[in-house]
């Protein structure tokens, strides 16, 4: 059920209304509602249709059971540490695309005070991120779109393998917020690409990364992380499962592929954890007098 302080965030996405819960409902004072689902997200996107890139179901038990075993805590445990360097303990924290939330929750128990409010277009995602914390709540929205959120209200964005909205980051951090961005880099799981048909990750993402934000972003440093990780054939299966490759390998031919491979499967981990600040706008130039 979402807080008041949420509703504090949150603004009519068809009007820049307020928005106060009302039966089982968001609604705003041009009675737009929105309705609160039973698993506890709210639904912005009335007459929105999933996106076709939104995880389903089996990505997001996938990625629960992956990242429930521990495999990516030491980049959650990265996110926390820099959260609690950079925003206060009752920051508001957005997270876009949060998918099931587990870096939003991290970065919670860095914060003893802070919200934290999801945003993903994933029905089954909202429904994890929903109860990944006890301080999270979660809202379906296309994070392309330009967000229901208040201008200004933000602490601290996260942006963890997800779509960059760099206006949209821009506009809903206050002026000494934080934008936190994870990429892969070159390295990232290059033991499975060849056998499972994991999708390459571009050499030039980095640059292409500030180069989107450098608009509204000054970069202010990078933290590497890599480690490597030891994998059961069953963890290998589901690393695949929850990323972009489970929309187009076959689950059946990927079964076969984990099976011939000799477990335990010692895979690299490799990420980019960058630290971004809000460029101030440039005040025009005085007039003579």
């Amino acid at each position: 059920m979402p807080s008041d302080r949420l509703l504090s965030v949150l603004t009519c996405p068809l009007c820049p209304a307020s928005l106060r819960r009302t039966d089982g409902a968001l609604r705003c004072a041009g009675r737009h509602t929105f309705d609160i689902a039973r698993h506890g997200y709210v639904s912005l996107l009335t007459g929105h249709r999933r996106a076709p890139s939104a995880d389903s179901p089996d990505m997001v038990r996938s990625r629960a059971s992956f990242l429930g075993a521990g495999h990516y805590d030491p980049l959650a445990r990265t996110l926390a540490e820099l959260a609690a360097e950079l925003a206060p303990p009752d920051a508001t924290v957005l997270d876009a695309g949060a998918g099931t939330g587990h870096y939003l929750g991290a970065v919670l128990d860095a914060l003893p005070d802070a919200l934290g409010l999801g945003l993903d277009s994933s029905v089954p995602a909202l429904r994890a991120a929903a109860r990944a914390h006890a301080r999270a709540e979660a809202a379906g929205w296309d994070v392309w779109r330009p967000w229901p959120v208040r201008t200004g209200c933000a602490d601290l964005v996260l942006n963890v393998f997800a779509p960059r909205n760099g206006p949209e980051f821009h506009r809903v951090l206050g002026p000494d917020g934080a934008l936190l961005v994870v990429t892969p880099t070159a390295r990232h799981l290059r033991e499975l690409r060849s056998c499972t048909g994991l999708l390459a990750v571009d050499p030039g993402k980095e640059d292409r990364l500030r180069r989107t934000l450098a608009a509204h972003f000054r970069h202010e440093r990078t933290e590497p992380l890599e480690y490597a990780m030891s994998l059961t054939a069953g963890e290998v299966a589901a690393l695949v499962a929850m990323s972009p490759a489970a929309h187009h390998v076959d689950a059946a031919q990927l079964r076969g592929r984990v099976e011939r491979m000799a477990a335990p499967v010692r895979v690299t981990a490799s990420f980019v954890v960058s630290v971004h600040g809000p460029r101030r706008p440039v005040p025009p130039p005085k007039r003579p007098v």
